[in-house]
């Protein structure tokens, strides 16, 4: 008896597929490690409470820029033989777009009110998915957060968005029972990884990260 096998269909990379194919390449090369901590998401769920129109996404870049003041070391490019320092918190987010995915850029937000961050994400965002972005959108970003929580991932290490020194993957938030002063309760939790480059960061670097992190989401200051 013959098999037929059907010929699958040669489909070129063009356009942000092929230019994100590339990043990926480069990004695989580096020499990256993985750490995770686990956050308490009450005061991040009451985020539309504190700032109507803003989302838990908008929550966690405010508090990844707020990190990234308190930690400088992760707001950094990594080159062959030198490392880029930034003042500026640029926080890309990653979005999935009719032509694949793309990391549309809020700019300066690091002492950025949680409502003017909201308006930002939702502009660029909604750009994005319309295919409307601009060069200035998609460049400049000094760190870059990705949230598959929204789909019901509870975990994952996302890939280096090259020259960024770091990247982080945002889990679903889940109710985890946990002991508190000699009392059990049920706490919506979320699984935060970061993964780093280790040419310019170290474990210690990235815990202090996602410590100062931790600490603003766990707030209930906007």
């Amino acid at each position: 008896m013959n098999t037929v096998v059907e010929e699958g269909r040669v489909e070129p990379l063009t356009g942000l597929r092929r230019t994100a194919a590339r990043r990926m390449v480069q990004a695989w090369a580096a020499p990256v490690f993985h750490v995770t901590v686990e956050i308490d998401m009450t005061a991040a769920l009451r985020t539309r409470e504190r700032a109507p129109g803003a989302t838990v996404t908008d929550a966690i870049l405010q508090a990844s820029a707020r990190a990234l003041v308190a930690v400088p070391e992760v707001n950094v490019h990594v080159g062959d033989d030198s490392v880029t320092r930034f003042d500026r918190a640029n926080v890309g987010v990653a979005v999935d777009s009719p032509k694949g995915l793309v990391v549309p850029v809020v700019h300066d937000i690091g002492a950025a009110e949680l409502p003017d961050i909201a308006r930002a994400r939702a502009d660029v965002v909604s750009r994005a998915r319309e295919g409307a972005l601009t060069r200035d959108d998609i460049t400049g970003g000094t760190f870059t957060v990705s949230n598959l929580g929204m789909m019901g991932v509870t975990r994952f290490d996302a890939i280096l968005n090259v020259p960024q020194a770091a990247i982080l993957a945002v889990g679903a938030t889940v109710p985890r029972y946990v002991h508190r002063e000699d009392a059990g309760l049920w706490v919506p939790t979320a699984e935060f990884t970061l993964t780093a480059d280790h040419r310019a960061l170290d474990g210690a670097t990235a815990a202090r990260f996602l410590g100062a992190l931790r600490t603003e989401l766990e707030s209930t200051a906007a």
